[in-house]
């Protein structure tokens, strides 16, 4: 698990102007009309992000999130991982997402990618970046397949290695061509040290740009404003996210 439904960004509002907000449906391969949360900006910078949701699925925290983005210029998207099994207007505090994790497929949930990128460039964003957590952070380095195209992916503090017998990242890397920026926590028992420099070799094996980032002591999801201990890890995380959407501009 990463975030607790009351969980919020460390990131501050600002007062810049987002031009449209709120829950939309995105059609995906199979007709499912996926559950999304979208926020556009006044001023778009022509970098959009695609938001993908820790092993919970949308939650305020990433609509939060999208706002923050687009206060920065940047459209973004935020898909749910369980429309063919869930409604999201009724989703309960105690959610069984496991029983509806353990339905996804990967050829599911790359359909479902895909229309919110093309959702993004649809908007006029001539460069997309995914931005990841947890769950939604293995995903996000999954993005950097060529069949994506896009222009970048960001993953804080997914899993990057084999998983129940289900390929990596690691194990993808030879097949990614989109730069990688991952950030980890440095107390996270749940990803050791190996496993994140296992990934490292992979992608400079690859050639595949990327930039890592362990935090000292910080625990998996520290990126919350709960988390006042490590607001730093945070803040630094925030400005390295932005830096890398800057870039590319």
């Amino acid at each position: 698990m990463c975030y607790e439904a009351d969980a919020v960004p460390p990131v501050p509002a600002s007062s810049a102007v987002v031009l449209s907000s709120g829950r939309v449906t995105l059609p995906s391969a199979d007709g499912t009309e996926v559950a999304a949360f979208h926020a556009v900006p006044g001023g778009p910078s022509g970098v959009g992000v695609l938001v993908l949701p820790d092993n919970r699925g949308l939650s305020g925290f990433y609509e939060q999130l999208s706002l923050r983005l687009a206060e920065h210029g940047h459209p973004a998207v935020a898909i749910d991982y369980f429309s063919r099994t869930s409604r999201l207007e009724d989703r309960e505090p105690e959610f069984p997402f496991m029983d509806h994790l353990g339905k996804l497929t990967r050829d599911v949930l790359y359909d479902d990618f895909t229309a919110g990128v093309t959702w993004l460039r649809s908007r006029g964003c001539a460069a997309v970046v995914s931005l990841g957590f947890c769950l939604g952070g293995r995903f996000a380095f999954t993005t950097a397949l060529e069949r994506f195209g896009l222009a970048g992916v960001v993953g804080l503090y997914g899993y990057p290695d084999e998983l129940f017998g289900a390929a990596g990242p690691t194990q993808l890397a030879s097949g990614f061509t989109a730069p990688v920026l991952g950030m980890f926590g440095g107390g996270d028992e749940g990803i050791p040290p190996a496993v994140v420099d296992a990934f490292g070799h992979a992608l400079e094996s690859a050639g595949v740009p990327h930039d890592f980032v362990t935090y000292p002591g910080a625990p998996h999801g520290f990126f919350e404003m709960g988390n006042e201990e490590f607001a730093g890890a945070s803040a630094d995380a925030w400005r390295r996210i932005l830096a890398f959407l800057d870039e590319r501009s």
